[in-house]
Order: structure tokens, then sequence, then C-alpha cells
């Protein structure tokens, strides 16, 4: 499965890319995400539960970033082994430029493969849950790197308690991150 795509993000260059090699975002944007931890230098031990079709399982496995041209683009990849369920590996070639409004574009190429008993499940299937995979890291780490929108700065109106718990937590992970970059 191949996928390109892109994000704008309302940030600085040096904000995006220093988040894409902070385990602690890529935990925040990684659907399904238990565990990731260790560095750029000798990449990063992750562990990922994913519900694929009828196949649930707990992936265990690397990712390491790569071909890295400072400040402009890098190359991300991760094999993970599900146990019995098979396994999963893939990549992305990330890519930054000046976006609008002092923004940064994030441009992504992803190519992921499956093997074992999810590659069983049919290519339709697959396609379709790696797109959403990587549209969904990708809207995570834009949310997550951006900071709160300025009407986010309170709540409106009847908002649901579910929907205030998500926004709440969303402008702590923002802030966070913020405050872990500097960027107060």
């Amino acid at each position: 499965m191949k996928l390109t795509d892109h994000r704008d993000i309302d940030a600085d260059r040096a904000t995006v890319w220093a988040a894409l090699f902070d385990p602690e975002v890529l935990k925040a944007c990684v659907p399904g995400a238990q565990e990731m931890t260790g560095n750029v230098d000798e990449g990063y031990d992750a562990v990922v539960i994913q519900k694929v079709g009828p196949v649930k399982a707990t992936f265990k496995g690397r990712v390491e970033i790569g071909d890295i041209v400072e400040m402009e683009s890098c190359t991300i990849t991760g094999e993970g082994k599900g146990g019995a369920a098979g396994f999963a590996r893939g990549g992305a070639r990330v890519r930054l430029s000046d976006g609008e409004a002092g923004g940064t574009r994030l441009d992504y190429d992803v190519d992921a493969k499956v093997g074992g008993k999810l590659a069983q499940l049919g290519s339709r299937l697959i396609d379709g849950f790696a797109k959403k995979m990587a549209d969904q890291f990708f809207e995570n780490f834009k949310t997550v790197v951006e900071g709160p929108a300025e009407d986010e700065a309170g709540i409106i109106g009847d908002a649901p308690a579910a929907s205030v718990d998500a926004d709440s937590a969303v402008r702590e992970k923002r802030s966070w991150l913020r405050a872990r970059l500097g960027r107060d």
C-alpha cells in the first residue's frame, strides 16, 4: 500500500522538526501506542495494540529515523511483530517546507506491508486500514504540534462531557509539547 499526502501545520519548521524526533510526541500520535522509548540515534522501541478486522494483536517493534537532512526531510521506518497475527512493516518519507502564514507544510509518502494472518484479510481491508493509520498519525501529529486554537481558549456552548474531556486532553498534550520544546 502506498499513500502520498500532506498536512499544513500552524507551527514553525523548528517546532515541527523537533517534534518528529520526540518519543513522547510519537507515542501520542501513533494510534494504539502503549510504549515508545529510545532516541533518534539508536532507534525507538514501541508496543502498539491494534485491531484489524477480526484480528487484534500486540505488536512489538522498532522505529528508526534515517536519511536525515536537517530541518528538511527524513525517513521513518518501522517493523512490528504481532505473534500469530503476523507482522507489519512500513516507512514514511517526510519532507518539510515553508507553509502559508509562517506555518510548515509536511509532505509524506507512506509504504506499508503486512504478512501472516493479517495478509489473509485481503488487500482491500489492509489498504484501508493502513491509510487510516497513516492519516490518523499525521492528523494527531498536526493536532499535538499546533497547540490550542484561538477558539479553544474556553469551552463554548453545551459540549457533551466526553467532548470536553477529549478537548481538555488535547490541550494538555499541546501545553506539554510547548513546554518540552521550550516554547511557552
